[in-house]
């Protein structure tokens, strides 16, 4: 199979798998190149993150302990209230600003401002928060299993 049928069929297995908590894609594995551009990518609803989040996974599915690459993509003003992930989340930020910090309670002044090429490396179990300023883009990566607890459950869109 030639690399780009390779890349549009995982590029349709990507959008046609839902599931509550986003898109599934499974995880490539080296063999050839993954190729492809932001046209090709699928967008759909974050149900851990509501209205004004959309998510795009690359590869991989965020309930197996595998690697995984997604893309998140807040409208402007979106706020991501304090919460923790279960593993390392490594954040590139790719267009638009993302306001973030680390903290246990949303405070926007205490923000750092990442532009377009800015990055962030988070660990586990640390509380962070945030807001978009513009249409945001970032990739985030890491290994799976992945979730998100806000530490606040009136914070969480799927209560």
């Amino acid at each position: 199979m030639n690399t780009t049928l390779r890349f549009l069929t995982f590029a349709t297995l990507a959008g046609a798998l839902t599931a509550a908590a986003g898109l599934q894609a499974e995880p490539y594995h080296g063999e050839g190149h993954l190729l492809g551009s932001p046209d090709d990518l699928s967008w759909g609803p974050v149900g851990s993150m509501g209205e004004g989040a959309e998510m795009a996974i690359i590869e991989g599915d965020l309930s197996k302990e595998a690697p995984f690459t997604m893309r998140l993509r807040l409208e402007d003003g979106y706020e991501i209230k304090p919460h923790i992930h279960p593993a390392y989340e490594r954040v590139t930020v790719l267009s638009g600003t993302l306001h973030f910090a680390h903290g246990e309670e949303y405070d926007e002044d205490a923000t750092q401002a990442l532009s377009e090429g800015g990055y962030a490396i988070m660990a586990p179990g640390e509380p962070m928060f945030g807001y978009a300023e513009g249409e945001t883009v970032f990739q985030l990566h890491g290994e799976g299993p992945w979730g998100i607890e806000y530490l606040d459950p009136a914070d969480d869109p799927r209560n």
